[in-house]
């Protein structure tokens, strides 16, 4: 795996929009979009896979964090963007079942092309952006201090300390940790070249 950092997309960016295939047969819906959340005090796009190191780290605590966060406000929408045909355990059919057995209750949708990945200027697994009720990005950095084998206690503190001030209309610290995992596994010819 290639440990690849956040790129840190510039704060005050508009959200851009998407539609893409929801995966996640707990939540519902064939597609998700922008738009879907549109009544949302703040919103959360995360870029995860199914298989990636630093995810499978978070997985758990991140799937509690969006359940607790959702009954304050927040609307989370996670995406997968690798290249299924090289990692067949990140395609749609393995997002379901994912979804089911770590009780997502948020869409899992699936980025096929990967142009919303790159809009989004994710690089790595997994990516977070957060966006206030203008959907304006706020927030852009790590779940937490916690990575594989460090020793720390995964806690989300970081991100929940960024989402619970979004919620109370207050502002973001701008000095923001970028997140690290495994780099965005893009088709032959997709790189773009934030990445490279």
């Amino acid at each position: 795996m290639a440990r690849t950092e956040s790129t840190m997309l510039e704060l005050g960016t508009a959200a851009p929009g998407f539609t893409l295939p929801n995966t996640n047969p707990v939540y519902g819906g064939e597609t998700v979009s922008l738009e879907d959340c549109a009544g949302a005090r703040a919103l959360l796009v995360a870029f995860i896979c199914n298989h990636c190191p630093y995810v499978v780290h978070i997985k758990s605590a991140f799937s509690a964090f969006a359940s607790e966060m959702a009954e304050e406000g927040l609307a989370v929408i996670a995406i997968s963007a690798n290249d299924a045909s090289g990692y067949p355990q990140d395609g749609p059919e393995a997002m379901a079942e994912e979804s089911r057995t770590h009780g997502y209750t948020f869409p899992y949708l699936y980025d096929e092309d990967q142009h919303v990945a790159q809009a989004y200027r994710a690089a790595c697994t997994p990516d977070f952006f957060l966006f206030d009720a203008e959907r304006k990005l706020v927030y852009r950095g790590q779940f937490d201090d916690s990575r594989p084998a460090n020793g720390q206690p995964v806690t989300g503190e970081d991100l929940r300390t960024a989402v619970r001030a979004t919620l109370a209309g207050e502002s973001v610290d701008a000095a923001q940790k970028p997140s690290m995992g495994c780099n965005i596994k893009w088709k032959e010819g997709n790189a773009p070249e934030y990445f490279a």
